[in-house]
């Protein structure tokens, strides 16, 4: 019979320093979240102090004065990334949409490895391309058009008025829509991918045509990971900088709201001044921006996983 007195129970020595490991990771991210939001606070201070909201609503911006409003980035900000959505939402849904239930399967995987792939060019090459290429086609064919047709309607026209000069806030806001396609088309796919496939041949066998079947069964079965994937999409137009940066215009100037005026950026001014900001209220004044555009992003992702919850208990 075998001696049984050596053997020892197994220890809880690995359980605890896994959790140690894991615990101690969980804790670095919230510090370093909260290291950069307090960086972003402190270094902002002497600009809060001296502006106040008065920061968030004016629009002048004059280093040489020390005057500093951040409604114009904002306003850029927010502009360029609801036409982006505008824009890119509907083409990435076309795109999921024929790759998951129309597409034939020898284009299926070519075409979705091209889509990939365009999320891997480097926003300074789409920015290149958007000033050097994109810009000038696009005032010539699309601007001149619109500002001779919608431009000379009341009201809505004010948006389309002013001279076709490539450049601006509809511009960049195409050149984002064109870079987040195929963030928000790759996760439309995968969602729509992983609806049952019972549940489509069910409604095809009642007769159910394909955009029935993808608006009453595929989008109610699959609605929380679109809206994640479009959320998606807009986090990366919030923070997107090259390609913005040359397309914009980089003016600080509001006189009016046409799309076609050039304009700017939270995050094209900060790439623009930052190195030669000096150690004053200019340096000051983009680290609030920095700190508005962090608040934005905090907000958007607020707002999403809100949305998220409420479709979730919905569809229980």
């Amino acid at each position: 019979m075998s001696d049984t007195s050596t053997i020892k129970a197994p220890t809880k020595r690995g359980d605890a320093i896994f959790a140690v490991l894991t615990s101690g990771a969980s804790i670095f991210t919230l510090l370093m979240l909260g290291g950069i939001i307090a960086s972003l606070v402190v270094a902002s201070w002497p600009t809060i102090t001296a502006f106040g909201f008065d920061f968030l609503f004016t629009a002048n911006w004059d280093p040489p004065i020390d005057e500093y409003g951040a409604l114009v980035p904002i306003y850029g900000t927010l502009v360029t990334s609801f036409i982006a959505l505008i824009i890119a939402v509907p083409i990435s849904f076309g795109i999921a949409l024929f790759l998951t239930e129309l597409s034939p399967p020898w284009l299926r995987r070519p075409l979705g490895t091209a889509i990939e792939l365009l999320a891997a060019v480097p926003s300074i090459v789409y920015g290149m391309w958007g000033l050097l290429v994109f810009a000038p086609i696009f005032a010539k064919y699309v601007q001149v058009p619109l500002n001779a047709t919608i431009g000379q309607v009341p009201v809505i026209g004010a948006l389309f008025s002013g001279p076709p000069i490539g450049i601006g806030l509809l511009t960049a806001g195409v050149v984002l829509a064109i870079m987040i396609i195929p963030y928000i088309a790759a996760v439309m796919r995968d969602v729509f991918e992983v609806t049952p496939v019972m549940l489509k041949e069910a409604g095809y066998g009642m007769g159910c045509t394909t955009w029935e079947v993808v608006w009453k069964i595929v989008l109610p079965h699959t609605k929380v990971g679109v809206i994640g994937g479009i959320m998606l999409g807009l986090g990366r137009a919030l923070g997107e900088t090259m390609a913005v940066t040359f397309v914009i215009g980089n003016t600080n100037y509001l006189n009016d709201i046409s799309l076609f005026s050039p304009g700017n950026s939270i995050t094209s001014a900060l790439a623009n001044e930052f190195a030669e900001a000096d150690a004053g209220l200019h340096t000051s004044a983009l680290m609030e921006l920095g700190l508005v555009l962090f608040l934005i992003t905090f907000i958007v992702l607020v707002a999403s996983k809100l949305l998220l919850a409420k479709l979730s208990s919905n569809g229980r």
